[in-house]
Formats: structure tokens, sequence, C-alpha cells
């Protein structure tokens, strides 16, 4: 899924809308459909991927004891 890596999560969801709206047009063939649904599946993958990667980074300010603290940058960095 390389060519995805250069796509922003905003342009897949993008795509998926596109593809949504053509198979929802019933105006495409049999074979198209089944084509645009399995790229749809694997834009879909990558961008729950991305998310459960963002929601991690996020996760990392979390205290230790699972406590929520305002995140403040050291003055070391």
């Amino acid at each position: 899924m390389a060519k995805n890596d250069k796509v922003t999560f905003e342009e897949n969801l993008n795509n998926l809308e596109t593809i949504v709206k053509a198979l929802e047009s019933g105006e495409i063939s049999l074979d198209d459909a089944i084509n645009k649904f399995t790229e749809a599946m694997k834009i879909a993958k990558d961008c729950e991927e991305r998310l459960k990667n963002a929601e991690e980074n996020v996760n990392k300010i979390l205290n230790s004891n699972g406590s929520l603290e305002d995140f403040s940058p050291s003055e070391d960095n």
C-alpha cells in the first residue's frame, strides 16, 4: 500500500466518498463495482490504521497511573 502513504487522510476520505457515490449510482458494471469496492476497502483499512496511530500518539500523554494531565513540553528540548 505504498502509494497510499503519500495520500493524505482527507484525500482518502474524498476518494471513499467518490467511490460510494459511484456505487450508489448503479450506473457501473458489476466488475467495476467489485473493483471499486475492493479499492474502498483498502482505503478504509489505511484510514483505520492512521486513526489508530493517531490515537496511540494522543494516549502517550496519559500518566502511568492512567490519569490525564495537561501536556507541556519540557524546557530541556
